[in-house]
């Protein structure tokens, strides 16, 4: 099958420019609606890379995100919501950008056509066979995530990957694909758009339903979240009064002394 890349095709709009604002936001949001069908066509790839992650993380193991630009940048903004969201280790869940951590704000010359740095950066956080790595690329052609899954699969690490185009070499490389082709982008290759859009959502679906499956959740409430500022504390005792007949002010109490939702709940004696 001949490899194309949807994602870089001409955009069906034209004269872009000559739209009011209101004309572009009806258009850009009829775009947007089509994401959601596209990642649930790909929920059993989504779903079987998913049981891989939460096998190895049950198993003592960490998860790590590689990737370059808007895919390197939505890895490490998934990675680091975990350890606030889930109250789990800060090495538990790992975002790898091309480019090293600068890249995060602006974009490193020739960092995504390293085909020998993604390994490298890996093995800085002493990668064994007991992780699990997901390579990040809308393209599916980006040469620093490829070769990083070549070199975990010499490792013998698994494998998974993100992508937004069918067939790409990515998906070819990586053990457990997962395919979101979202189409043409509103801007001809801006794949910041759709295509971004879509492995947000699937990076939303794998942290959080590992998270769930790890016992994170309790309910449908985040019991081990960090309570990091204000609002987090109120809706920590706000979960606390929900799970045990106690006033505002008591269940402060128990969450100051405890400093958890889950051990504020699970100490408390009538």
């Amino acid at each position: 099958m001949t490899f194309i890349k949807t994602t870089e095709q001409a955009s069906k709009y034209e004269h872009l420019e000559e739209m009011s604002v209101h004309e572009l936001l009806i258009n850009i949001n009829q775009e947007d609606k089509t994401v959601p069908t596209a990642v649930e066509k790909s929920l059993p790839q989504i779903e079987a890379l998913i049981e891989q992650v939460v096998t190895k993380l049950k198993l003592g193991g960490r998860l790590f995100y590689i990737g370059a630009g808007t895919s390197g940048r939505l890895g490490v903004v998934d990675a680091s919501e975990c350890p606030p969201t889930f109250g789990v280790p800060f090495d538990l869940v790992n975002g790898i950008i091309a480019g090293g951590d600068s890249a995060i704000r602006r974009a490193v010359e020739n960092a995504e056509d390293n085909d020998k740095q993604a390994w490298l950066d890996l093995k800085a956080y002493h990668i064994t066979d007991a992780d699990i790595v997901i390579g990040i690329a809308a393209s599916g052609t980006t040469p620093y995530v490829i070769s990083g899954l070549e070199a975990c699969h010499q490792n013998n690490i698994v494998t998974g990957c993100i992508t937004c185009n069918a067939g790409s070499p990515l998906a070819l490389t990586a053990q457990f694909p997962i395919e979101v082709v979202v189409g043409p982008e509103f801007i001809t290759g801006s794949s910041r758009m759709k295509a971004g859009t879509a492995q947000k959502l699937v990076l939303n679906m794998i942290s959080t339903a590992a998270m769930i499956q790890l016992g994170k959740v309790r309910g449908n409430k985040m019991v081990d979240m960090k309570l990091s500022n204000t609002k987090l504390v109120d809706r920590g005792v706000k979960m606390i009064m929900e799970e045990i007949p106690v006033s505002y002010d008591q269940a402060s109490e128990l969450l100051q002394k405890h400093g958890s939702v889950r051990k504020a709940v699970d100490n408390y004696k009538v």
